[in-house]
């Protein structure tokens, strides 16, 4: 169950394509639930669409409505699992089926839902949303935290039996090997010092604050991505060249040929375009909030600076882009950082929670039926 699938593309989608593809290659039957409209199969997975409508203000990306027809699917399918990818809606709308159908789920959390309410001037919304988030994941059996921060908030805020499990990255498409003299020579000066932001372009992102990097003497940005904002954006920063939205080798060489990666947004329950470009051997320039402090460590492999200061962001390009010592040490520590991150590694632990929770089934369901409603 996928709040978000194909044609969008983002961290959740991205997550929910790897596990199709490495739960498929070994073995398991995989049916994808998500809104929109799109492709009806990945991976051997067979997709199947509920209705949905268009966010307010960001139409390429929908949110489901409760669907009558998931419970004749999900009878159908028989599934000894479900997962709930960053759930709201159609997570909510699954767990209930789920309890009916005695079958156990496991809740992902992806999406700072709370942050970005408060972002887009939600008034009030921000506890309710917490409130709605703790309801669904409570009824999860387990739900997996991408990062030491995210599995703190969820703690804080109440939710049980909530467990560490990171993002995997492509480390045969994210790697130095990409590295393109003509890609780089295409978007950056001799001598120029190529700095890249890879992302939505969405107000939770803060890519404004890029406009004090693009001045910076001998250094060129580059931003990679779509959203809401370009337009305006792109009249903020017309230092900047706009790539638009890339994917597979073509963003793979993109990142590989950047000198630095600066990433502006602060609610980041973890940040994959951060864990791509360390996999790239690039340095990554980043708030020091969220999933990113897991990622980046200062003086290693990046830097960090004051999550939402534009003169904070300035300073930490400017220490690397302007030391080419300081710079290459970074580049060298990046791909190791991440090393151990593979999809495959990330997929025999994800198994091993799957594995955990069906074993407890029965013990654990029972408890919850007769534990205090946490909303």
């Amino acid at each position: 169950m996928t709040e978000s699938f194909l044609p969008q593309v983002n961290g959740v989608t991205v997550s929910v394509l790897r596990m199709c593809e490495q739960l498929g290659g070994a073995g398991h039957e995989v049916l994808v639930v998500a809104p929109g409209t799109g492709p009806s199969e990945w991976a051997g997975a067979q997709v199947v669409r509920v209705p949905s409508v268009p966010v307010p203000g960001y139409a390429t990306h929908r949110v489901a409505f409760p669907w009558p027809g998931l419970a004749t699917t999900l009878r159908s399918f028989r599934p000894d699992l479900l997962h709930l990818a960053s759930p709201t809606v159609l997570g909510a709308q699954a767990t209930t089926v789920a309890e009916r159908l005695d079958v156990p789920s496991i809740a992902v959390y992806q999406t700072d839902l709370a942050a970005y309410a408060a972002r887009y001037r939600a008034a009030g919304a921000s506890n309710a949303v917490w409130r709605w988030l703790r309801w669904v994941h409570t009824r999860a059996a387990r739900t997996l935290a991408p990062s030491s921060q995210a599995l703190s908030d969820l703690a804080r805020r109440g939710v049980p039996r909530v467990h560490l499990w990171p993002r995997g990255v492509d480390l045969e498409r994210f790697t130095p090997a990409r590295r393109d003299p003509a890609l780089r020579a295409e978007l950056a000066g001799p001598g120029e010092v190529l700095v890249g932001y890879v992302g939505r372009l969405a107000a939770e992102k803060q890519v404004e604050l890029l406009a004090e990097v693009q001045d910076l003497p001998g250094v060129r940005l580059v931003v990679i991505g779509d959203g809401p904002l370009r337009a305006g954006l792109e009249r903020t920063l017309p230092g900047a060249r706009f790539l638009g939205q890339l994917g597979g080798d073509r963003l793979a060489s993109v990142f590989a040929s950047l000198d630095v990666f600066a990433h502006t947004g602060p609610h980041e329950t973890f940040c994959q375009a951060a864990q791509e470009a360390l996999a790239s051997g690039v340095p990554v320039v980043a708030p020091a909030s969220g999933g990113l402090l897991d990622l980046v460590t200062d003086g290693v492999n990046g830097r960090l600076y004051e999550p939402g200061s534009a003169v904070g962001l300035r300073r930490a390009v400017l220490a690397v882009a302007g030391d080419p010592e300081h710079r290459l040490a970074l580049a060298r520590a990046a791909a190791p950082s991440v090393a151990s991150r593979s999809w495959e590694a990330i997929s025999r632990e994800y198994v091993r929670h799957c594995a955990e929770v069906l074993g407890g089934h029965g013990r654990d369901a029972d408890a919850r039926r007769g534990a205090p409603d946490a909303a």
